[in-house]
């Protein structure tokens, strides 16, 4: 029998659904492991192991869990990598726009470029032997979100095929994985969000087992001013959202973090480069939407269409 947790955190709807004889108790240590990775994790908590290294920046190194210091290598090592969006140090920038909050507003010119100076990510200093990060300029700060839930993911998957588990469905609000069959012995069928519909509408399905699908779109999360939108994706040189003929990517990989990763180092670029990008990588495939609402996916996605 499927056994299902809802629980609110990190700012999302989070849902775990599983088979096992001790359900509710791998259940209940799940949602205990959630609230560890949303306190460690968070570039909003003041309190979060995260913020203290902002605290430290400029001062002195600082000691971090070793999930946190594999997260931050990770993410470092990506954002290194030529012609990709994906930039972990744009904390300061993310910090000034505050989209996705009460607070949000549009920066002015000078604030943003000062935000922007904060922002190498060659200036994350890591001691591998110690586990130690060192933000190296005053006013650095980390903002992780664009892995940290499909990194969390996939330690909740590896936890749960530990436990025994052969049969999962994690949904961190729009990064899920899946761990063998669902209680028909069917492949899971995951919904693809309609951009331009509520969170409830889907253009489709996608047939997954043991694999991960991670959307990032613009219709996430937004601010609108003066008829003006803005979505929470920046462009790491102008400091503004980017610009992009593109609602959503949807990543299909092994890995929730790869998907997490591709999706925000893709975002920007035009819908044939992705698509030839993709199709050089193995084991990973992609759908994009438009804002035009057409639909392209790479050839072993796997989308099937409500209207088919």
């Amino acid at each position: 029998m499927l056994t299902t947790r809802k629980v609110y955190l990190m700012g999302t709807v989070i849902t775990v659904s599983l088979i096992h004889p001790q359900a509710t108790l791998l259940l209940t240590e799940v949602e205990r492991r959630l609230r560890i990775y949303e306190h460690r994790f968070s570039a909003n908590d003041p309190t979060s192991e995260l913020r203290v290294l902002t605290t430290n920046a400029g001062r002195q190194w600082t000691a971090v869990n070793s999930e946190l210091f594999e997260l931050i290598a990770l993410g470092k090592a990506y954002s290194l990598l030529p012609n990709n969006n994906l930039n972990i140090a744009l904390g300061p920038l993310v910090q000034q726009w505050r989209i996705g909050f009460s607070d949000a507003h549009v920066p002015d010119e000078m604030t943003i470029k000062n935000a922007l100076t904060l922002t190498d990510p060659h200036k994350i200093e890591l001691d591998q032997q110690h586990q130690m990060v060192y933000l190296a300029v005053a006013g650095m700060t980390l903002d992780l979100g664009s892995l940290a839930k499909g990194y969390i993911a996939d330690l909740l998957a590896d936890y749960l095929r530990q436990q025994g588990v052969s049969q999962a469905l994690i949904n961190l609000g729009g990064n899920v994985v899946t761990i063998g069959t669902n209680s028909e012995q069917q492949p899971w069928q995951i919904g693809l969000r309609d951009p331009q519909g509520d969170q409830q509408q889907f253009i489709g399905t996608v047939a997954l087992s043991n694999q991960s699908l991670v959307t990032s779109g613009i219709y996430e999360r937004q601010l609108q001013i003066n008829g003006q939108h803005y979505h929470h994706i920046f462009d790491k040189q102008t400091g503004y959202p980017i610009s992009s003929e593109l609602a959503s990517i949807s990543i299909r990989s092994a890995q929730s973090v790869t998907g997490e990763l591709w999706t925000t180092m893709l975002f920007g670029k035009s819908t044939t480069e992705i698509l030839r990008i993709i199709a050089t990588i193995p084991d990973l495939e992609c759908c994009l939407i438009n804002r035009n609402g057409q639909v392209y996916q790479s050839e072993n996605f796997g989308l099937v269409t409500n209207s088919n």
